[in-house]
């Protein structure tokens, strides 16, 4: 993963209602879930699920796949990971207090 990579995503998670979309698409696994179903979770109505479900796919952090008539979004977990990885490697150099941290089920 690279620096701009890095900063897309990072910039598509600081949002309020992406990140709630993250975290229910990542509670959703690999079944995913359509637009109408995130925007009913994050009480967001469908343009404004779809505005910032483009805006999570365009910087990796989640795919779609059409099925039939609807379009089924999921957490891209690869790229999170990716993500998780270079900050805790790349920026903190495996730091041992930030790996605790991580580890640590007070984190969230």
């Amino acid at each position: 993963m690279n620096e701009a990579q890095v900063i897309a995503m990072l910039n598509a998670l600081s949002q309020e209602t992406r990140l709630r979309i993250v975290r229910y698409l990542v509670s959703c696994g690999d079944e995913g879930a359509s637009a109408g179903d995130v925007g009913k979770r994050v009480e967001a109505t469908y343009s404004r699920a779809s505005f910032h479900l483009s805006a999570l796919e365009n910087a990796g952090v989640i795919s779609s796949q059409r099925q039939s008539r609807k379009i089924i979004y999921r957490a891209n977990f690869e790229q999170i990971g990716s993500l998780l990885s270079f900050l805790l490697n790349d920026c903190c150099k495996n730091h041992p207090d930030i790996r605790a941290c991580c580890l640590s089920e007070d984190c969230c």
